[in-house]
């Protein structure tokens, strides 16, 4: 079974840095035109390990794969998975080394997708609508991707939560406008998504009252039964199920939080 630590960096490498692709495609194409024009790779990964992922820029297109390339234009080589969580988190820990930083203008056409992943931290409180459904929709389509990581992962509670459940859609939507995103278990597999899952009606459906009630609850923290009490959220489903995926989430965000 995988420890923490090592769960932590898959969530990383498969849960937040793809979010450099809804970053990407945000506000009407800036970060678009702010990248264009550069073809490259850049690798982040474990030094000494198989572990990591790199993003791609190629014709005007971004790409997260995960895997560890020989031939990278750049490597943000980690000296230890700490180091790697430290930085992603906020967390402390040491700076990794970078190869190809002669690729002056690859390496600046990240900075502005890791400036977009802090909208990510809990004490990140952007003030314009945009922002703050662009903090909702992140938030939303990481943790369901992590969800399905903990059990791809070989997180022991999660696996035997999954192991003998039927096909089931677990749906968190804003409404009425969205975003929305899912979770889909099936005897002990699981898959995350986008949007609403349309093949089935949702076994659990979490539905926020607007941006304004998603934002109490995944952005400020707002108890969930509160929230429920107060109508920013309405859970259809089994009460049990939902607070047992409730819990999960809280050990999603336990991990991500700085020790």
């Amino acid at each position: 079974m995988a420890d923490t630590k090592s769960l932590t960096v898959r969530i990383i490498l498969r849960s937040i840095i793809p979010l450099f692709k809804i970053l990407y495609n945000e506000n009407s194409g800036l970060y678009k035109k702010l990248l264009s024009g550069v073809n490259g790779t850049i690798q982040f990964s474990i030094k000494g390990t198989e572990t990591g992922a790199y993003v791609e820029f190629k014709d005007g297109a971004l790409d997260v794969i995960q895997q560890v390339r020989p031939d990278p234009d750049i490597h943000i080589a980690f000296k230890k998975p700490e180091d790697m969580i430290a930085l992603f988190t906020g967390g402390k820990g040491g700076l990794p080394s970078v190869s190809g930083a002669w690729h002056v203008l690859l390496l600046l056409k990240l900075v502005p997708l890791f400036i977009g992943l802090t909208l990510l931290m809990p004490t990140k409180h952007p003030k314009s609508r945009e922002k703050r459904l662009l903090k909702i929709k992140m938030t939303m389509y990481m943790v369901t991707n992590a969800l399905s990581q903990l059990n791809k992962g070989g997180d022991e509670d999660m696996m035997a939560w999954t192991a003998k459940m039927p096909d089931r859609i677990f749906q968190l939507s804003v409404q009425p406008e969205g975003p929305a995103a899912y979770l889909r278990l099936k005897m002990g597999k699981s898959k995350s998504g986008h949007g609403c899952y349309e093949r089935k009606a949702p076994f659990i459906h979490m539905m926020f009252n607007g941006l304004d009630g998603a934002y109490k609850v995944m952005a400020e923290g707002k108890d969930t039964v509160k929230a429920m009490g107060d109508g920013d959220v309405r859970v259809e489903g089994s009460p049990e199920y939902a607070g047992t995926l409730g819990s999960f989430m809280v050990r999603i965000q336990n991990m991500l939080t700085p020790g």
